[in-house]
């Protein structure tokens, strides 16, 4: 759908300063060369596509939980279902709203005067947005502490300790989605006209929140590949090492691999955004907010791409563990077979140390 499907009286709300309507001009636009960037079916196939995946990523992660013993292995296991059922909400939610509006064609500002459905959808897209960077950040540091410090018991979480954090992470979350709502910035209706996100125009409120959502992923983003190569460098060091070759366990390869799969989806999803963000709203703060009230067409066609690069992150962040579990791997490259735990990369131990850390 494009902008010619759009009614005037929504960018008739522009002036009124609550109005969640008026970032972009519905009357312009009208080339129906647009049509393929604004289809319907864009939003239709991307969000069956995305539900399905996460609905069997989630139905293999609760049957593999079922079957393990190792601790570090079932939190990873817990963080991976978290950020299922994040990615899995989040299409959910969104398309919820999304879709009926490409086929019923409502009016927003007939149907939702107030703008609490607008605020829901924009709070929906930032909070089901940065989650999976965090949790990807989170899984990240457990991992890299896992590895790193494999005999202190601080890097032994638990189940319930792993979804406290988990709850944690969407509760930080939860709390940067209500800041508009809260005063801080606003969430205003996006080309073209089915969706809600942050306001790129630059009034202090909203610079200030465009600028924390941003930079917040942006450096969960950096975080996780800092944690990664670390993690992996040390891997292969301790693999290479003549006494271990023989002893290494795949499952700390497995999960290695799932979490740089993860974090080069998201970057290459996310950055994108993220970056012409920040761009954006530096670009125009020598604007003051009476000379600029509309988003440039430009503007408002390149976040419509970006936000359907984003759409990605959700469709391919189960096909990671989906695709890169050890089974899959174990077909792929044969010599990966079930070995001692990486108590076994370390084979200089006291022996009491040793039988006391099997134990746990």
């Amino acid at each position: 759908m494009g902008w010619g499907d759009m009614e005037p009286r929504n960018s008739s709300a522009a002036g009124r300063s609550d109005a969640c309507f008026g970032v972009f001009n519905a009357s312009d636009g009208r080339d129906t060369a647009q049509n393929s960037i604004t289809s319907p079916w864009f939003s239709t196939a991307f969000g069956l596509i995305g539900l399905c995946s996460n609905l069997f990523a989630l139905c293999v992660l609760l049957s593999s939980s079922r079957k393990l013993s190792s601790r570090a292995r079932s939190s990873f296991l817990v963080f991976l279902c978290g950020l299922v059922v994040t990615d899995f909400m989040g299409l959910l939610v969104t398309a919820s709203v999304i879709i009926p509006y490409h086929f019923i064609k409502f009016t927003w500002a007939e149907v939702d005067p107030g703008c609490h459905l607008c605020n829901f959808l924009g709070f929906s897209m930032v909070f089901f947005g940065q989650c999976p960077l965090l949790l990807g950040a989170t899984m990240a540091g457990e991992r890299f502490f896992g590895i790193n410090h494999p005999f202190s018991r601080s890097t032994s979480i638990s189940k319930r300790r792993a979804w406290s954090i988990v709850g944690l992470v969407w509760g930080f979350s939860c709390l940067l989605g209500l800041l508009p709502v809260l005063g801080l910035g606003r969430y205003t209706l996006q080309y073209p006209g089915s969706w809600c996100f942050l306001t790129l125009l630059p009034d202090t409120g909203n610079v200030i929140f465009c600028l924390l959502f941003a930079l917040l992923g942006i450096f969960s983003v950096l975080l996780s590949f800092i944690f990664n190569t670390v993690s992996v460098v040390t891997l292969c060091r301790v693999y290479h090492d003549r006494e271990s070759v023989q002893r290494r366990r795949d499952s700390e390869v497995e999960m290695m691999v799932q979490l740089v799969g993860i974090m080069i989806i998201a970057t290459i999803c996310w950055m994108p955004l993220l970056i012409f963000i920040v761009q954006t709203v530096l670009q125009q703060l020598p604007a003051s907010s009476d000379q600029l009230q509309l988003l440039p067409p430009e503007t408002q066609k390149m976040l419509l791409i970006y936000i359907r690069m984003v759409t990605w992150n959700q469709i391919l962040d189960p096909w990671v563990y989906i695709l890169f579990r050890r089974a899959v791997l174990q077909r792929i490259y044969p010599s990966l077979r079930p070995r001692p735990s990486i108590l076994s990369l370390y084979p200089v131990l006291n022996p009491s140390l040793r039988r006391k850390l099997t134990a746990d």
